[in-house]
């Protein structure tokens, strides 16, 4: 096909205008590839360290906390009791203690509940059944839910075994912990609590919980605890 001079020009034109536009088009497809896979690269390198960061924290913070933690978040996200992990301390699958394992959120009580006497085969089914009670079945709050479970601090007390006493000056508010007997009834308040600066403010504490008034006879009993907390 014949073609003036106007028109091969205006060809050539058009055809420099389309290789722009293709070019145009093929460098603009290549950026975009190009920025996915930065993008997604540096997602995968984010969900990699957030990994690591999560993996770094458990492996580093108190083993009794993590079983305590792991209960917890087994029974209210699966509704499942938790197994005894094969990797717990020695030291819980050897030896047998009350224990009480607390929940706080945003700083204020969630959950207390323990024993004072083991009830277990091992400390660790202690806490991990104790784990379980504080979260679900504490008749002061509901269950904890999921979306509770990020905020939750938890602490977890190894009880040692309760002596008698006879005065009130024999206990200590920060170094023992108190129980008060009248009957069936008994009451327990955990050792150094923010706000009991008193062994009078303890037993009281104690006795009201257990529905005891102050003018029964009673009879009380102090014990240590090894408190565990996350780091």
């Amino acid at each position: 096909m014949m073609m003036s001079g106007d028109e091969e020009l205006l060809d050539k034109g058009d055809t420099l205008i389309w290789t722009d536009l293709l070019s145009l088009v093929v460098y603009v497809v290549v950026y975009a590839l190009s920025r996915k896979c930065r993008q997604d690269t540096t997602i995968l390198m984010n969900s990699d360290m957030q990994g690591e960061l999560t993996m770094d924290r458990q492996s580093k913070g108190n083993p009794y906390v993590a079983l305590a933690r792991s209960a917890v978040e087994a029974r209210v996200r699966d509704g499942r009791i938790l197994p005894v992990p094969e990797d717990v301390p020695e030291e819980m699958l050897n030896r047998r203690a009350g224990a009480f394992v607390t929940l706080y959120r945003n700083g204020r009580l969630r959950g207390c509940i323990g024993t004072i006497h083991p009830t277990r085969a091992s400390l660790a089914e202690e806490i991990i059944s104790n784990a379980i009670a504080s979260s679900t079945q504490d008749p002061r709050f509901p269950a904890v839910s999921p979306p509770e479970l990020m905020d939750l601090e938890i602490s977890v007390d190894i009880l040692g075994d309760p002596e008698p006493i006879t005065s009130l000056d024999e206990l200590d508010p920060v170094r023992y912990g108190v129980i008060v007997s009248c009957g069936y009834r008994r009451g327990l308040l955990l050792p150094n609590l923010e706000g009991v600066d008193t062994a009078k403010e303890q037993v009281d504490i104690a006795r009201r919980k257990a529905g005891i008034d102050r003018h029964e006879n009673y009879t009380l009993e102090r014990f240590e605890v090894i408190r565990h907390k996350d780091d």
